[in-house]
């Protein structure tokens, strides 16, 4: 098995704090940021901390219906948190599983997002560009979303 290894950055106005908590202690507030996109965030083991597994539902017109993923690592004082996706209805043909890893730096009054993901890819298999691009839509789409809601309300995730 070998492992393809994708970073990007995202610059937000809003702070790594409030992009932190949204994202992922408050993360049942999504489907109220994103009304088609997610149904439901919820817990199904565990209560949030690191070993917990959350199950994310998303709408009809999504391509994908639900994800789960474990925390591998949450740090709430530095806005690190690092997970496994573990299960999806979507069928991976060439990827076993991704691990991703997102830290949020503060960056004058707003943040800086460094997201990298690892994708476990089956032997003898080789991942594209083109393989990666729909799931880094898809985070920035949602991280965009957030930033969005979070200007809107700034009472929210403060």
């Amino acid at each position: 098995m070998g492992v393809v290894t994708y970073s990007q950055e995202i610059t937000s106005v809003v702070a790594p704090s409030r992009m932190f908590k949204a994202l992922f202690l408050d993360s049942h507030i999504l489907p109220k940021i994103v009304p088609g996109g997610i149904k439901s965030v919820e817990f199904i083991e565990g209560d949030g901390g690191v070993g917990s597994i959350k199950q994310t539902n998303f709408g009809e017109s999504s391509h994908i219906m639900y994800t789960k993923h474990k925390i591998d690592a949450l740090h709430s004082s530095s806005f690190y948190c690092k997970y496994t996706m573990i299960k999806s209805d979507i069928k991976f043909d060439k990827i076993d599983s991704v691990v991703e890893e997102v830290k949020f730096i503060a960056a004058g009054s707003g943040c800086v997002c460094k997201m990298t993901s690892e994708y476990h890819v089956h032997e003898s298999c080789e991942l594209k560009e083109e393989d990666i691009k729909k799931g880094k839509d898809i985070a920035l789409e949602l991280f965009k979303a957030v930033e969005e809601y979070l200007v809107a309300n700034p009472d929210v995730c403060a």
